[in-house]
Order: structure tokens, then C-alpha cells, then sequence
């Protein structure tokens, strides 16, 4: 017995309890034990499976609710940048900081960084940048190596992505699940924008400490330019400063950063990125220790841009920054030198576009002695003689007068009114150019008189003046010699009106606004041309330039506002001085304290002065005794008077405001127009648009060749100097 139960129990392992058991017992307790076990086993295999995978798809489930509650990326608030205003080219004039004090300026990295910082960047911080979608599995797998290697965290494995991500939602600690979180972000950024889109946005969000984000303005405050040209130094700090930005700021431990920065350099020289000479060179160059202020170039015109778009993150002028710069250096300085509490005002502008190139609005915005906040090219002022090419204009257009005609500046009334020179002297007879070039104004006056003060009114105002007459007045005389109100903007504008030949259009400062309005009249082209003619033979002020610039001086009564306006083949500048507050400044007069500022303003565009354009088709250039007898002398109104059948020539036919259609011939020639004309002496001589047509036979008619299409203005001369004048429109 004892024999088999060891049979049974070396057979059967596990049943030596079971001694009575058969041989076959055994055998089928061992038969029927493996299929039930393999059962088992399978089910809980399965039960494991599906264990597994219920646990998979609920953690997914759940990660993907988790992804979900995130919510979208918060792409509109990281798109917020500081508002810039720029000019023609690009050219930052002024930046705003942002609500709360953050200076963000928006960067293109294409435009507007230089290409070693980028190399280095990326070099630096994410060498597969342009490869990987978001996460670079190779950095953290070195960086989780590091870590186990070295104990500490020796880099963090971000790419640019995740840094990215996070400053979008920025977040103190250092955790698992605040680095999953970047990068189901870096992930989510990858999807929605380019790889330029995130590098643009990256480089306007890293921080460099304090208050400056983004490349560009750190470059612009620490090295106090623009990122497009940066030194291998220069590039190599910035790279360093958003690791640590604010243990390594330039402005408080200027030590550090240096440190950051070689540590950069040294990196580079390892990877084969820098050459070694230039590393050694770049590491001894200094790092700035103080912050640059931001720049703020015309600012007058930077507010009200800003002001007019509050919320256009880029706003465009059509200044040129580089003649922005050296003009308000140029109003600072001489306002030092003529006053404490003197400003100055300079505008600029392209003659044929009436786009603002330069906009001085005062010496000092941040001078509160000269209101330096205070517009001066807007500010309403009396404009002295200024005014007195339109009325000289406006009488070379009605056709009594040329600018080598003679006139008599010698004592005269016009009623209760009596002008007098500048310096109380007067002239005799002098060539009407003469009179202009000096600005005599008993001439001016008398031919204000005759051109009349309601019309020189009425076309200035037509050609985009706004004038400002004193209250319940009307215009007179008097505003020939200032009495009216006008702004350094309106002014230049007519000028440029003068440079364009007879047409003005309205000033453009922001570049993103279009004004499609037609050219606005100011005088005819002839009479526009012999004004600028007269003017450019203006005496120019001390150690200036003889006929170089067509401009004009203005003082104002009691000596509070000094001007002087000029123009050449293409800009128009126009310069103010005075006290803001409107108090008089003893000895201020436009020819010594406005006029050299002008012919400096015209040097610093560093362009020779271009010349003025052609005469038109049909102008009258002759000497006085080759002009018309009635154009030889000008005669006042007060001479023009007659009596009896000695009556003055009135134009009969065509009768003022009337339509000509004139008849075209084969040739397509107009057909001549005739001109009969009433009393008046004879030889009489008849004007079309200023320009002599001929004279008027014994018949007292002519036939004269009619301008193109539009209004016309014809005019009749006798031999006294007594005129008529009507306005037709050929048709």
C-alpha cells in the first residue's frame, strides 16, 4: 500500500491525501483540471482586456473633456499689442503702452529682426522649430536625461511653441500638468496658425523685463534702435534675457546679463553656429546699463491720429520720420535762442499729392512754459502779409495788371482807411514785382481795392482755407494786411496751391485715409505762375540762397506772430513763431526771426531745392514797355471815376455768367468768339484768362480763340485803365 501511495502521490502531485484513488482516478482528475483552467485564465485575460480598455477609453474620454475645458486658445488677447504710430516707410514716430503700462510692440520677423538674432534664436532655444508640430520629443528626452543625470533641471525641453503657450496663459508654478498643459497648446497653435504666425507672435510676447514684451521694444529700449540690424552682441543678449528677464535685466543687473550673454555666445561657438573670433569680440563689447526712453517723434499729430483710430493697433502717416526728426530739432533749438516762452511751428508738404511730410506742432511737447502740447499749425492766428500773393494773384487773373507793370506806393486813403508801410516810408513808383518782393502795402491795399476783399475771401475760402474774420465783420481792406484769422496748415496749403499752378488739394496726414474731392481752384495757371516768378526773387534772409525758394514773410500787428511760407518745384514749408498765448514779442518779424528758420528747414530735407514749374501756354512775359498800354500803369479805383459820356468800357457781348457753345471746324478747331464792347477809350486790349488776346478794333469788337471747355474769364482794358470782366463757360 505504502508503494503505491507513493505511486499515487509522485503521479498525482497534489492528491497525496486521495492514497485510494486509482491510477485511472488520477488520470482524469488530471485530464479535467487543464481545460476549466485555461477557461479561467482566459476569462480574466479578457476581463483584462477589456479592463484596460475601458480604462483607456474613459482616460481618454476624460483627457479629451480636459482638453476640451480649456477652452479655445486665447488668441485675441496675445494678438493685443501697444498702439504704433509709423510713417511713410515703416519708420517707427511713436508707440503707446498698452492699459496697464506694458510696453508690446507687434514684429514681423521677416521685416523687422535682424537675421542673427533668429539664427541664434532657434539655434538656442528650438533647433527642429520648422520640423516638429509643436512638441520636440528628442529635447525632452534630453532634458528628462538631464535631469535624471544630473538632479536638477538643466534645460527645460520647450520648444519655442510651448513658450509660447505659455505667455499666453501665463501660470507660476512648475508642475507635470502645467507642462501637458503647454503642450496640448503647443499642439492646438501648430493646427491653427503657421509657423511665421507663431514666431511673430513669440517675438512679441517674450519677456525682457519690467515692462517690456517683445523684441522690439526691447531693442528699441535698451539699445535705443529698431531689431533690424543688431551687432552678434546685441542679438546674443536679447536671446539670453527671456529665460530669466528679471534677474537679468540690463537697467538693474547689467553683471548678469552680460554673463547670460556670454553663456550664449559660448554655446553657439560649441555648436558651429558663431566662429570663435567673433564670439571673443562680441563677449568684450559692454552691455547698456539704463533704459532709453521710447520715441516720440510728432507727437501733435501721433495723439490725433490716435484719437481718430482708437483702436487700429498700426496707424500710418504720410510723414517722412527722418525730416520729422531734424525739423523739430531745428524748431528746439532756435526757439532756445530767441525766448523761454517763445514755440514755433513747421509743416511740410509734397506739392503734388498735399500729403504732410513734416508736422512740428511746437519747440517742445514736454515744455509746459511754451504750451508745448499746443497744436501751433492748427492755432488760429493773424497771418501779417502773408496773404498778399492772392491779391496780387487775383489782379495778374482779372488781367489790370502785370508783375512788370508800375504802381505808385505813395500816401493813400480809402475811406476812413490809411495804409502804411512797415518801416512808415514809401516807395514812389515801383514795378508791381518790386512792390511784392519788398511787401509794400499801400500797393497791396489798392489792389485789394480793386480785386475786392469779398472775392479774395470767397476764393481763398473755395480753394480750402478756412478764414476766421473778427465777430459780425465782413471782409475789408484790412485783411490784406492780416486782419483776419488763418492756421499755419491752411496757409501752406495755399501756397502749395501756387506751386501746383492755381489748384490746391486738401492736406493728407494719415495715409490710410483717401480723399477723392477734385482739386479745389485757386487761381488761373498763368496768374499762379507770375506770382511764384515774383516770389522766388524775394530777397532771402542773411547768408540764404538768391533764388532758390518762392516764399513770403508775414508780421503780425503788435508783433505776436511771425511767418514765412515758401515753395519749390516740390515741397511747401511753412513756418510760425510767436508766444503761443497770442502776447506780443517785441522785434519779432517774420523776414528775421520766421524766414531763416524756413531756408534751414529747406537745407535739412537734404535735397537741392527743385525748380519751379514751366511757364503755362499763353502767359505774357514782356518788359513794361512791351506790355499793353493799359497794362503799363496801374490806376487805382479812386482814378477810374468819370462823368458824362465818358463812361467805362462794359463788355456787351457775352453777357457774365452766360453759356458759348462754340463751333467746332473740321479740323476740329474751335471756332473763334466775338467780344463787342461799350464805351471806354480806345485802344482798348482784351484778356482771356490773363492772358492778352489782342485789342479791340475801331468796331469795338474782336474775335478772340476761346480756351478749352470750362469757364473762362475775359476781360477789357481801356486806355485809361479802366476795365469790365465776365465769367462764360465755353461749352
Amino acid at each position: 500500500m505504502s508503494q503505491r501511495g507513493d505511486h499515487i502521490n509522485s503521479s498525482c502531485p497534489g492528491l497525496a491525501r486521495a492514497s485510494t484513488v486509482s491510477g485511472d482516478a488520477c488520470k482524469d482528475v488530471d485530464g479535467g483540471a487543464k481545460p476549466g483552467h485555461d477557461a479561467r485564465n482566459a476569462r480574466r485575460g479578457r476581463k483584462l482586456l477589456v479592463g484596460v480598455a475601458t480604462a483607456f477609453v474613459v482616460l481618454t474620454c476624460v483627457f479629451a473633456a480636459w482638453v476640451i475645458s480649456l477652452g479655445p486658445l486665447p488668441l485675441e488677447e496675445a494678438r493685443r499689442v501697444s498702439t504704433t504710430v509709423v510713417d511713410r516707410n515703416g519708420k517707427l514716430l511713436r508707440a503707446y503702452a498698452m492699459a496697464d503700462g506694458r510696453w508690446r510692440l507687434p514684429a514681423d520677423a521677416r521685416r523687422d529682426v535682424d537675421p542673427t538674432y533668429l539664427k541664434l534664436l532657434l539655434a538656442f532655444e528650438d533647433k527642429r522649430f520648422y520640423s516638429h508640430a509643436g512638441i520636440d520629443p528628442l529635447a525632452l528626452s534630453r532634458a528628462a536625461f538631464q535631469l535624471v543625470t544630473s538632479g536638477h533641471i538643466v534645460s527645460g525641453g520647450s520648444t519655442i511653441t510651448m513658450q509660447l503657450a505659455r505667455l499666453m496663459e501665463p501660470r507660476r508654478e512648475r508642475s507635470v500638468y502645467a507642462k501637458v498643459r503647454q503642450m496640448v497648446r503647443a499642439v492646438q497653435l501648430e493646427r491653427q496658425l503657421g509657423k511665421d504666425e507663431i514666431l511673430d507672435l513669440y517675438l512679441a510676447l517674450a519677456p525682457f523685463g519690467g515692462n517690456l514684451e517683445g523684441i522690439r521694444a526691447a531693442s528699441i529700449a535698451y539699445f535705443g534702435k529698431e531689431p533690424k540690424r543688431l551687432s552678434l552682441a546685441e542679438a546674443a543678449v536679447l536671446v539670453a534675457l527671456p529665460q530669466s528677464p528679471e534677474t537679468r535685466r540690463l537697467d538693474r543687473y547689467p553683471d548678469a546679463a552680460r554673463l547670460a550673454r556670454d553663456k550664449v555666445l559660448g554655446r553657439m561657438v560649441e555648436e558651429g553656429v558663431v566662429a570663435g573670433e567673433d564670439a571673443a569680440q562680441a563677449k568684450a563689447s559692454a552691455v547698456p546699463k539704463m533704459r532709453k526712453p521710447m520715441p516720440i517723434l510728432a507727437p501733435h499729430s501721433s495723439d490725433q491720429a490716435v484719437a481718430t483710430f482708437k483702436d487700429m493697433p498700426v496707424i500710418r502717416l504720410t510723414l517722412d520720420a527722418n525730416l520729422q526728426k531734424v525739423l523739430e530739432a531745428l524748431a528746439r533749438d532756435r526757439a532756445l535762442a530767441l525766448g523761454s516762452e517763445i514755440s514755433i511751428g513747421i509743416i511740410a508738404l509734397d506739392n503734388e499729392s498735399g500729403e504732410v511730410l513734416a508736422h512740428v506742432g511746437s519747440a517742445d511737447y514736454f515744455d509746459e512754459r511754451r504750451a508745448g502740447q499746443v497744436d501751433m499749425t492748427r492755432a488760429v492766428r493773424s497771418p501779417g502779409s502773408t496773404l498778399k500773393p492772392f491779391i496780387y494773384g487775383l489782379a495778374f487773373e482779372d488781367g489790370f495788371v502785370h508783375p512788370e507793370s508800375l504802381i505808385d506806393d505813395r500816401p493813400i486813403r480809402f475811406g476812413s482807411y490809411a495804409p502804411e508801410n512797415f518801416d512808415m516810408t514809401f516807395q514812389g513808383t515801383v514795378p508791381v514785382r518790386r512792390a511784392l518782393q519788398l511787401s509794400l502795402n499801400v500797393p497791396a491795399i489798392a489792389l485789394l481795392d480793386r480785386v475786392g476783399s469779398s472775392r479774395l475771401s470767397s476764393r481763398l475760402k473755395q480753394a480750402g482755407a478756412s478764414l476766421v474774420l473778427p465777430k459780425d465783420e465782413a471782409p475789408g481792406l484790412a485783411m490784406g494786411l492780416g486782419g483776419v484769422g488763418v492756421t499755419l496748415q491752411d496757409l501752406a496749403q495755399l501756397y502749395a496751391g501756387l506751386a501746383r499752378l492755381g489748384t490746391t488739394k486738401p492736406l493728407r496726414e494719415i495715409a490710410m485715409v483717401r480723399d477723392e474731392r477734385e482739386p479745389m481752384r485757386l487761381m488761373d495757371q498763368a496768374a499762379a505762375w507770375q506770382v511764384g516768378n515774383v516770389l522766388i526773387g524775394t530777397p532771402p534772409p542773411e547768408n540764404g540762397a538768391h533764388n532758390r525758394i518762392a516764399f513770403k514773410t508775414g508780421t503780425s500787428y503788435g508783433y505776436r506772430d511771425a511767418w514765412s511760407v515758401g515753395f519749390d518745384g516740390k515741397i511747401t514749408i511753412g513756418v510760425w513763431v510767436g508766444r503761443p498765448d497770442g502776447a506780443p514779442v517785441p522785434g519779432l518779424i517774420g523776414r528775421s526771426a520766421a524766414a531763416p528758420i524756413l531756408f534751414d528747414a529747406f537745407a535739412r530735407t537734404g535735397k537741392i531745392p527743385a525748380p519751379l514749374a514751366k511757364a503755362p501756354k499763353g502767359a505774357l512775359i514782356a518788359s513794361n514797355a512791351k506790355l499793353p498800354p493799359p497794362l503799363r500803369r496801374f490806376r487805382p479805383m479812386g482814378e477810374l471815376v468819370r462823368a458824362g459820356s465818358d463812361l467805362a468800357p462794359r463788355i456787351q457781348f457775352p453777357l457774365n455768367g452766360s453759356r458759348i457753345d462754340v463751333d467746332r471746324s473740321g479740323d476740329g478747331q474751335n471756332a473763334a468768339m466775338p467780344v463787342k464792347v461799350a464805351g471806354g477809350v480806345l485802344p482798348m486790349t482784351v484778356l482771356v484768362n490773363g492772358t492778352a488776346a489782342g485789342e479791340i478794333d475801331s468796331r469795338r469788337q474782336r474775335l478772340v480763340e476761346p480756351p478749352g471747355p470750362g469757364f473762362a474769364r475775359l476781360t477789357v482794358i481801356d486806355a485809361t485803365g479802366a476795365a469790365d470782366t465776365v465769367v462764360v463757360r465755353i461749352q
